[in-house]
C-alpha cells in the first residue's frame, strides 16, 4: 500500500471502476444534466463509461459543468497574471480562500484556458464524507486534508500531507493548491496562517526552509466574488464568534454551503495570479536566519500580494460607505447597485440586529479597509 492511499486523488487506473460505481447516482445525473442540458442520458452515460484518466474526466466533463455554473450563476470571470506564468511548470498556490469548491475549480478552468498544469487541491476530509462527494473529489484530482485529529495523529498526517505535496511537485510535475487558512475566510479579512506554512515546511529537505519555498515556486492567488453566494450562511458563525461563544455547525451544514457556493448568484468574479516569491524568499534570507521569523515574514510577504490584487467590486464600496454612514466611494457605484445590495442585506439577514447588519457590511467592505493598508483608493 502506498503511503499516500488515504489522502490521495484517483490513479487513472482506478477511474473507470469509479465512474461505473457512481454513474447511476441522482447527483451525476443532476450534474450532467446542469453540463450537458440538450444531451441524452445514454450519450453522456457512454461517454463517461469511456473515459479511463483523471485528466479525460477533468476536461471533459468537470470543465464543462464550471463553465456553466460561470454562464448560469454569474456575470462573467476575468483573469490576471496568467500570462506570466510558464507552460509545463508546477507551482504551489497558495489562495485566499471563499468557497469550498469553486476557488479551486475556477482557478484550474483558468489554467487550462492558459495552457498551464492543473493543480491538484487540498480539501477537507469532512467536506465529503458522503461517497459520491468523495469519488468526485478524487475524480477531480482532490487530495484529503484529514481534520479532527488527536494532536500525534494530527502531527503525523501533517507530515504525510506536506510529503505527498511535494512529491506532487517535484516527482509529477503537478501544481499544487492549498487555501491559505484552514477553513474558508468568513470576515472578508484573508490572512495567512503561520501553521499552514510550516506545515508545508515539514516536507523541506533544505537546511533553510526558505530554500524549500523557493524550490516549490510559491504563488499568491487572490480571488473575488462580487456577491459571496455564501454570505448569509457565513452568518451564524460570526454571530457565535462576536459573543465568545463556541460555534458548532449543524448537521449537513457543509453539505448546504458548498451547494449553495455553487448554484447561488455570485455577479462578478476575477482571479489574479501574483509573481512567484523568489525575489521576496531570498529578501527574507538575508534579513534573518531565525525559523520562526522567516515564516513570520513569509506569510506576510503573501498577504501583501493577495491584498494588494483583490478586485474590489462596487459590493465591497456600498458595504464600505454604509458601514460608516458615508459616501466617501459614491462614485465607484450606481444608486441601482446600491439599492440591490441593500435589497439583498434586508433578504438575507435581520437587518434590524445592528450586530448581524455590522458583520455582514463588514464583510464586504473589509477588502476595501485591507486594500488602504497599501495604496489610496481615489473616491473619483
Amino acid at each position: 500500500m502506498s503511503k499516500f492511499d488515504k489522502i490521495r486523488p484517483y490513479y487513472d487506473a482506478e477511474v473507470n471502476g469509479a465512474l461505473r460505481e457512481a454513474i447511476q447516482h441522482p447527483m451525476m445525473k443532476a450534474m450532467m444534466q446542469f453540463a450537458y442540458p440538450d444531451v441524452e442520458e445514454s450519450i453522456w452515460k457512454e461517454q463517461l463509461l469511456r473515459t479511463h484518466s483523471i485528466r479525460d474526466f477533468q476536461i471533459n466533463f468537470a470543465y464543462q459543468a464550471v463553465k456553466k455554473i460561470i454562464e448560469t450563476t454569474s456575470d462573467g470571470l476575468t483573469t490576471s497574471g496568467f500570462e506570466k506564468l510558464e507552460p509545463n511548470t508546477a507551482y504551489f498556490f497558495i489562495s485566499n480562500h471563499r468557497d469550498i469548491i469553486l476557488d479551486t475549480s475556477l482557478l484550474n478552468v483558468c489554467l487550462f484556458d492558459h495552457g498551464l498544469v492543473m493543480t491538484a487541491s487540498a480539501i477537507g476530509d469532512n467536506l465529503v464524507k458522503k461517497d459520491f462527494l468523495l469519488k468526485l473529489s478524487k475524480l477531480n484530482r482532490n487530495f484529503l486534508v484529514q481534520r479532527n485529529l488527536p494532536p500525534r495523529e494530527l502531527l503525523q498526517s501533517s507530515k504525510l500531507l506536506a510529503e505527498y505535496m511535494y512529491h506532487l511537485i517535484s516527482r509529477e510535475n503537478r501544481s499544487v493548491w492549498i487555501a491559505q487558512r484552514e477553513g474558508r475566510t468568513k470576515d472578508g479579512n484573508d490572512a495567512t496562517h503561520q501553521g499552514v506554512l510550516k506545515m508545508i515546511a515539514m516536507a523541506s529537505d533544505e537546511a533553510n526552509t526558505m530554500d524549500f519555498f523557493k524550490k516549490i515556486k510559491l504563488i499568491p492567488v487572490s480571488i473575488s466574488y462580487e456577491y459571496d453566494p455564501t454570505d448569509a450562511l457565513k452568518m451564524p458563525q460570526l454571530m457565535a464568534e462576536a459573543n465568545d461563544q463556541i460555534y458548532i455547525k449543524e448537521k449537513n451544514e457543509d453539505f448546504i454551503t458548498l451547494l449553495s457556493g455553487i448554484i447561488g448568484q455570485k455577479k462578478r468574479i476575477h482571479i489574479h495570479v501574483g509573481d512567484c516569491l523568489n525575489h521576496e524568499i531570498d529578501t527574507i534570507k538575508a534579513a534573518t536566519d531565525n525559523a520562526n521569523k522567516q515564516i513570520q515574514a513569509l506569510a506576510q510577504v503573501i498577504d501583501d500580494s493577495i491584498l494588494q490584487s483583490y478586485k474590489l467590486w462596487p459590493t465591497n464600496f456600498i458595504a464600505y460607505d454604509l458601514l460608516h454612514a458615508t459616501s466617501i466611494y459614491s462614485s465607484k457605484y450606481t444608486e441601482k447597485e446600491k439599492q440591490l445590495f441593500e435589497r439583498r442585506l434586508e433578504l438575507r439577514i435581520n437587518a434590524d440586529d445592528a450586530k448581524q447588519k455590522e458583520s455582514f457590511l463588514a464583510m464586504y467592505a473589509n477588502p476595501v479597509i485591507n486594500k488602504l493598508k497599501y495604496t489610496t483608493i481615489e473616491p473619483v
